[in-house]
């Protein structure tokens, strides 16, 4: 048997070795793809733990944004201060995963077994700190409901409320030229339509650049005044016709005014012939302190016309006004001076009715204060014990040639008001 060559002999010695180690290599290669796969599937979900934990920010801060838009409550501030410390920890765990990203190549060729398993380590480790994060971010937004709910009535009211405030100024500005077409001039109630313009354009400039509390606010009060102006201008043509009346009624009363008073000085006559200085001296200055008051009335009247020629509706009817307090303070002094004659006149035919009317008065107070008690308070038995020492000096004042009678009515008439006092305090004691 021919020997055989060394070389070929040899490559047959080293087949099973080939062979063997070629196995070997091959066994390797599938594990090394195996952990290269592993350490893709990490970072894929580290990918998609990052990507959800950006979505979840993102949609709460538009929650956080709306809350702190509308609420100021300290409730809402602390909530934004919540979502800024979780924020800062979201920047932490993102910074963690880029950089594990960053560090691991595990799509190059010669990447290695103990190099995927590092970099599977490092990225399931950022994916776990990211959804640990994310489960803090949605326990803090599950605690917004109240906060979040209360926002959004608010921005549910914002559109309609602005309408409304664009609709009371278009309403305001209708009525001011349907006044204005009557010929009134309604120049104060114009001035206050124009300085509500402003508000307006900040309102359509919107709730982004003035917040939605003060836009409802804005919105709110546009409306109101808008609303007066509307009101007031509605008004005004029955305001002037009331003012035409009050000027015809007024002058009307200061005329009839004149009539009466002259006849105030025939009155004092009769006083002064029949009953003592005391019963009218207070009357003597009457008649000419109502033709003064006749003569300032008819000038403010004068005033008042030409206000309401000019238009100038408050001084007119503040001047009306004025006519009226004066007219009504006159005829009251006026018809004071017969008013005394007609009762000192049934006083003195007759007093005696005056004084019974005034001691029954105060036996019923008596009779009030001893119900129930055998003896009467002090808080009560003194003031009337003093109105029965009062009325009979009183009647007492009566004796003489020239009694003061008006003296005695003014007394009478006081003690009548001291005995229900009395009454009035006993009845308020017992819940009467």
């Amino acid at each position: 048997m021919l020997p055989v060559p060394l070389l070929a002999a040899a490559a047959v010695a080293a087949a099973p070795a080939a062979f063997a180690g070629g196995g070997t290599r091959r066994w390797g290669r599938g594990r090394g793809e195996g952990q290269r796969a592993d350490a893709q599937a990490a970072k894929d979900a580290a990918a998609a733990a990052f990507y959800e934990l950006d979505t979840a920010q993102r949609e709460l801060r538009i929650s956080i944004e709306t809350i702190t838009a509308v609420d100021s409550s300290p409730a809402a501030r602390k909530a934004g201060t919540d979502f800024a410390a979780l924020g800062q920890r979201i920047d932490e765990v993102s910074h963690a995963y880029i950089s594990a990203v960053d560090s691991h190549d595990i799509d190059r060729e010669d990447l290695d077994s103990g190099a995927a398993a590092r970099a599977r380590a490092d990225l399931t480790a950022a994916k776990d700190e990211l959804l640990r994060v994310k489960a803090e971010l949605e326990r803090f937004g599950q605690g917004l409901g109240p906060l979040l709910a209360g926002a959004e009535t608010q921005l549910a009211r914002l559109a309609p409320a602005v309408e409304r405030a664009r609709q009371g100024l278009l309403a305001a500005t209708q009525a001011l030229d349907a006044v204005r077409e009557t010929g009134l001039k309604a120049d104060g109630l114009a001035a206050r339509l124009a300085a509500l313009s402003p508000e307006l354009t900040r309102l359509n400039q919107g709730a982004g650049q003035h917040g939605v509390q003060e836009t409802l606010r804005r919105a709110e009060r546009v409306l109101q005044e808008a609303g007066a102006v509307r009101a007031e201008a509605e008004a005004l043509p029955a305001k002037v016709a009331e003012i035409d009346k009050r000027l015809v009624s007024l002058r009307t009363r200061a005329q009839a005014l004149t009539t009466r008073a002259a006849g105030v000085e025939p009155v004092l006559s009769e006083l002064r012939r029949r009953y003592s200085a005391a019963c009218w001296q207070d009357l003597q200055q009457v008649p000419e302190e109502a033709q003064r008051a006749v003569a300032q009335a008819e000038e403010k009247l004068a005033e008042a016309r030409r206000a309401r020629d000019e238009q100038r509706w408050p001084d007119a009817l503040a001047l009306l006004s004025t006519v009226r307090a004066v007219l009504s303070t006159t005829d009251e002094s006026v018809s004071a001076a017969g008013d005394r004659l007609r009762r000192l006149d049934e006083v003195s035919f007759d007093h005696r009715g005056e004084v019974e009317r005034t001691r029954f008065a105060i036996r019923d107070a008596q009779r009030l204060a001893m119900e129930g008690r055998s003896t009467p308070d002090p808080r009560h038995a003194r003031p009337l014990d003093e109105a029965v020492e009062r009325l009979e000096r009183a009647v007492a004042g009566l004796e003489g040639r020239h009694p003061d009678w008006w003296h005695f009515l003014t007394e009478t008439e006081a003690v009548r008001g001291v005995v229900a006092g009395v009454v009035q305090g006993i009845r308020g004691e017992r819940g009467r």
